[in-house]
């Protein structure tokens, strides 16, 4: 189940209230610059700090990778802080 426009706009990671990649064929949420994922259960996104996932350097490059081929960018613009591969600007 897709996530609503106007929820996906206003997620932020719990942790760096940073933006975040959305995977919706993944039910997933991704911080590439933390390398943490988050998971969406039966529609709603687990945005739980405890709950999220640290993910390996493959797993990041995979996810980042898939990002860049499949146009999914950060679901808001960051403070000019950081690309969305979590590389400094």
């Amino acid at each position: 189940m897709p996530i609503d426009p106007q929820l996906l706009a206003l997620l932020a990671c719990p942790e760096d209230k940073g933006p975040l990649l959305y995977f919706a064929d993944e039910d997933t949420f991704y911080n590439p610059r933390l390398r943490r994922r988050y998971r969406i259960i039966d529609g709603i996104p687990v945005m739980l700090v405890d709950e999220a996932e640290s993910v390996s350097d493959e797993e990041h490059d995979r996810l980042v990778a898939k990002a860049a081929a499949e146009g999914i960018e950060l679901n808001f613009e960051p403070r000019g802080e950081r690309s969305s591969d979590g590389s400094p600007t």
